[in-house]
Order: structure tokens, then C-alpha cells, then sequence
């Protein structure tokens, strides 16, 4: 994983954590503070889905670029081979 991503997920990891405890020491009334920590967990389970689907982009791109040049380093070796059979 990316030092980048690792900062953004320790960042919002920090961010609930606080929201959370900001919530549970305020003066609202028991049900209230519950419905804003849900809501608030929430944001942060949609925020954790978000990065998580990027960096699989990222490896899905990664993979692709990978793919592509083994491809093209296999079909190089095969063309020299077959020059070295033609001139043999």
C-alpha cells in the first residue's frame, strides 16, 4: 500500500475517532448521540469503500501495464529465436 493512501486512511481513521468522542462527551440526549455516531460510522465505512475501490483501480491499471509488457518482452525473445533458427 501506498504511503499516501496510508496517511489518508490514518486520516480518516483519526477524523471518526474524534467525531466520536465529540459526539459521545456532548450534551445531547442518549438517542441523538447514538443516530450521529451511526451516521457518522457510516461516512466513515463509505469513505474506507471509496479509497478501497481506488487503489483497486490502481492495481487493476498496474496489472494491465504489467500484463502489456510481459507481452511484449515474450513476443520480442520469440522474434529474435526465430532469427537465430532463419540464420542457423
Amino acid at each position: 500500500m501506498k504511503d499516501d493512501t496510508k496517511v489518508v486512511i490514518a486520516l480518516l481513521a483519526g477524523l471518526a475517532a474524534g467525531a466520536a468522542l465529540g459526539i459521545l462527551f456532548a450534551p445531547d440526549a442518549g438517542s441523538e448521540t447514538r443516530d450521529k455516531l451511526a451516521e457518522s460510522l457510516k461516512n466513515l465505512g463509505d469513505s474506507i469503500k471509496e479509497t478501497a475501490a481506488n487503489e483497486i483501480n490502481n492495481l487493476s491499471g498496474l496489472k494491465d501495464k504489467v500484463i502489456s509488457n510481459l507481452k511484449t518482452k515474450v513476443k520480442s525473445v520469440e522474434e529474435e529465436y526465430q532469427d537465430d533458427i532463419e540464420h542457423a
